[in-house]
């Protein structure tokens, strides 16, 4: 079996909970995509719900750049069990005692409840 070569890190903390996924993937280019993924998902941008925005790209002039592409490939071609990502961030979340439920609360993760801010979206015409 051949050494795995290691990834470029995630940002800042991201590198540290991306980590402990790297067993999951297979190859250097799933550790890769699952950083860009978080990354996208967890800094702070305009728009983060598209591929082009998860990848700070432009829309439209910059669909077919390819980081878009590699993270589109990521996610729906590349051959890695989400189920089992899946179990091992609810695995992270019950091993961690301030984020499992308790008698006090619980801590929800709804990435829904986003906030808007004004009355426009970026890159969103009128409907």
């Amino acid at each position: 079996m051949s050494k795995r070569l290691p990834c470029p890190p995630a940002p800042g903390p991201l590198e540290d909970f991306a980590a402990r996924f790297d067993e999951l993937f297979g190859t250097l280019a799933q550790r890769r995509g699952f950083r860009e993924y978080l990354t996208g998902l967890l800094l702070p941008r305009d728009r983060n719900k598209t591929l082009t925005a998860l990848t700070g790209a432009e829309p439209i002039i910059d669909a077919q750049a390819a980081p878009v592409q590699s993270l589109q490939f990521f996610l729906s071609e590349s051959s890695w069990d989400a189920e089992s990502v899946n179990d091992r961030r609810l695995e992270m979340i019950w091993d961690d005692s301030q984020m499992m439920p308790h008698e006090d609360g619980v801590l929800v993760i709804d990435e829904t409840g986003d906030r808007k801010d004004g009355t426009k979206t970026a890159h969103v015409a009128h409907q």
